[in-house]
């Protein structure tokens, strides 16, 4: 079952899931056939593009590598990808990413690698095979938690400093660097779908004397 947590803070809420925290390679020998699994963080079709590429260079002389990807949350088929390679229809991109959508974990892309052992799997062994090896090597990948977040500097006078931090806290944002000179800087990181509501509260709290920037 995927999960995709929903963090509630008062009247705000925002959606964090599990990504891959760094790349990852398992390997494993299915009746004499090498498979060597390789998972990155792909949070763009085109780093997971960039990925298979240098995988498909790498090995080379590999008898197929198979790939899927899902560049987005956790079950999110708005940006997927997958290919068998030359494996027979449907034994091994797709097995690979029927265990991306069922994870838990989301922006992930792998490549499983075939050195051909000499043993045919047949069509149900090469999916499980496939599907086995990127469960295995889920099942050993270190993940972190992402929250989509954007960073704002607000600019602004001291007298108004002690209510604008007690509404980035009710944001559940965080102040990441602040400076102090003739007004005070601060350096925002806020869920993204909070910023039309965030601006609007500062600048009612303020009278409007604030300054706004987002961080591009």
């Amino acid at each position: 079952m995927t999960l995709v947590f929903t963090i509630i803070r008062g009247s705000h809420k925002f959606k964090m899931y599990k990504i891959p925290e760094n790349s990852y390679r398992y390997e494993e020998t299915i009746k004499r056939s090498r498979f060597i699994t390789t998972v990155i963080h792909a949070p763009t079709e085109k780093e997971a593009k960039t990925f298979i590429a240098e995988m498909k260079n790498e090995f080379s002389d590999a008898s197929h590598n198979c790939w899927a990807y899902v560049a987005g949350p956790p079950g999110d088929t708005n940006k997927i990808g997958m290919n068998d390679d030359g494996e027979p229809h449907g034994t091994a991109g797709k097995p690979i990413l029927n265990v991306l959508l069922h994870s838990d974990i989301g922006e992930i892309a792998v490549v499983v690698t075939r050195y051909f052992g000499g043993t045919k799997l047949g069509t149900g062994g090469l999916v499980r095979a496939y599907s086995g090896s990127v469960k295995n090597t889920l099942s050993k990948l270190l993940t972190k938690v992402k929250r989509d977040t954007i960073f704002i500097t607000a600019v602004l006078d001291y007298a108004n400093l002690t209510a604008v931090k007690r509404i980035i806290e009710s944001y559940d944002a965080k102040i990441i660097n602040e400076k102090f000179e003739a007004e005070v800087c601060l350096e925002i990181e806020l869920p993204k779908q909070d910023k039309v509501s965030f601006e609007n509260t500062v600048k009612n709290i303020t009278s409007g004397r604030i300054q706004l920037t987002e961080n591009l």
